[in-house]
């Protein structure tokens, strides 16, 4: 089992990275939150979620131990999938998910792409109890911008499998009020948007 990864930062997308760890190349899923703290060609250290199926051998990285327990609790809740869980980490902070737990705010929850009523309530009810380390305050430190904003942002909710056409129209809208956006707060408000 793989515990935890350190190497260089090979090759870094919103939603994944390429970690290579003495010459072996490790594809690693993760969240923006994760993303936003990562540098490319530098050393970094990711704590990893391993997740074996038939058909696949699937590796989640996250910044922080809080990060990874909170995906695990995301992912032990029947209907949320470990791309469900990552959408909602991407969308939401750790102390939103919380407060919105611990706040009976099914509402919120169900502004994640992919988290339906049943699924928000199931949530509340499964983790009501296992959150209250999560409600931490949030560190928010995005110094990165680009050119290609609109078209990296476009991409990475593709392979988050939200339709180009349904996320350019959205996207468009927000870059006219704010259009110094990062990359991941575009897809946040995006995902938020939806």
């Amino acid at each position: 089992m793989i515990y935890s990864l350190k190497g260089i930062v090979q090759q870094l997308h919103p939603t994944s990275v390429v970690i290579d760890v003495q010459g072996v190349g490790y594809l690693v899923g993760i969240s923006l939150q994760t993303s936003e703290k990562l540098t490319l060609g530098k050393e970094t250290f990711l704590n990893i979620q391993q997740i074996i199926r038939e058909d696949a051998n699937l590796l989640f990285g996250f910044n922080t131990i809080l990060e990874k327990e909170l995906f695990n609790l995301l992912i032990s809740v029947n209907g949320v999938g470990p791309v469900s869980a990552l959408i909602m980490l991407s969308s939401l902070s750790l102390n939103e998910i919380a407060t919105a737990i611990l706040s009976n705010n099914s509402g919120l929850l169900q502004k994640v792409k992919g988290i339906g009523v049943k699924t928000a309530e199931r949530i509340i009810v499964d983790l009501r109890d296992k959150v209250q380390k999560f409600n931490v305050s949030d560190e928010n430190i995005s110094t990165y911008t680009n050119n290609k904003v609109k078209e990296e942002s476009l991409s990475a909710l593709e392979v988050l499998g939200i339709p180009k056409k349904t996320s350019e129209k959205i996207a468009d809208r927000i870059l006219k009020q704010n259009p110094n956006l990062t990359v991941e707060d575009l897809i946040k408000q995006i995902l938020k948007n939806i």
